[in-house]
């Protein structure tokens, strides 16, 4: 059996008051998954970017140049 079927077996037990409730809800469970943004993975948002290991080292630098080393 199906979870659709499961959930139209129990809703067919319910009141038709609290039919309209499950309808409800599940009209609210689209919409919020409408409204969410598409997922992106790093490699898109990175796509067009030349960086060289210079670029990345010179990152590295002007980030944590100033971090107190003390202690190494």
């Amino acid at each position: 059996m199906t979870t659709a079927d499961l959930i139209a077996q129990k809703t067919s037990a319910l009141s038709p008051e609290r039919q309209q409730e499950v309808l409800d809800f599940v009209e609210f469970l689209e919409v919020r998954e409408a409204r969410r943004p598409p997922l992106c993975s790093v490699e898109g948002l990175w796509r067009g970017l030349d960086l060289s290991s210079g670029d990345i080292e010179e990152a590295r630098r002007e980030l944590w140049g100033s971090f107190p080393r003390t202690g190494l």
